[in-house]
């Protein structure tokens, strides 16, 4: 099933050449291109794209103001996700754009096979925590602003606590299965549960929101982190 892709930045050269990475038989196909935040938001209503690659210095409004607008609207009739594009690997804006809502983000250095492959990633319903840019980067922001525990944080089992934790660094669901010696259907389950007990819409504001409530904290050891939770029978 081809992938729809709407491109947003204000450089058609960088709209060409992405264009050019992402219809190269890669199973995407760009279905419109906006060179600011307003036409981005015009153009999803219109053309209905699966994934928004969405710079942040744009004219108008910004990409990250557009991601807010988009992912917070009521009436889009087709779910979208999207990846932000930015030239620096710790720009504060990222951060923000993380907590609107966005899936993930990339650098426009990428290479054309991570590019397509993130796309993938985010177009399933799943957010880019991989490369561990995006984990560095909620790391160095998140305790800017401290916020206080939600107490839907209280919801989660212990069970549930150390999946957080461990999506928190970067791992992956299989690499959690093999952590926690649980099948990999059983941590799905967990994240699902994760998810919509603390009111987030997928992996990365989970992060976001356990760095800001203080549950993981930069530099820590995720295995240290776990092993000073009482122990719980698996599952």
């Amino acid at each position: 099933m081809t992938i729809r892709v709407l491109l947003a930045d204000d450089h058609v050269v960088v709209r060409r050449l992405l264009r050019g990475l992402i219809e190269d038989g890669s199973g995407c196909a760009v279905c419109g291109e906006a060179a600011d935040g307003r036409a981005a938001i015009d153009l999803v209503r219109l053309r209905r794209p699966d994934v928004v690659l969405m710079d942040i210095q744009m004219p108008d409004i910004d990409g990250l103001e557009a991601t807010r607008r988009l992912l917070q609207a009521s009436d889009l009739e087709h779910p979208v996700a999207v990846l932000m594009l930015t030239t620096f690997d710790l720009d504060a804006y990222v951060y923000d754009a993380l907590r609107a809502g966005a899936s993930g983000f990339l650098l426009k250095d990428t290479l054309p096979e991570d590019l397509v492959a993130a796309i993938r990633v985010v177009a399933r319903g799943d957010a880019l925590i991989a490369p561990g840019i995006t984990k560095r980067l909620i790391e160095q922001f998140a305790l800017s602003a401290p916020a206080a525990p939600p107490p839907a944080l209280a919801e989660l089992t212990p069970r549930e606590a150390e999946v957080l934790i461990l999506v928190a660094g970067g791992l992956s669901n299989g690499e959690i299965a093999e952590e926690l010696v649980l099948s990999t259907a059983t941590v799905k389950t967990h994240v699902k549960r994760i998810l919509a007990k603390l009111g987030v819409r997928d992996r990365v504001q989970a992060v976001v929101l356990a760095y800001e409530a203080g549950l993981v904290h930069p530099g820590a050891s995720t295995s240290r982190a776990i092993g000073d939770r009482p122990s719980t029978p698996a599952g």
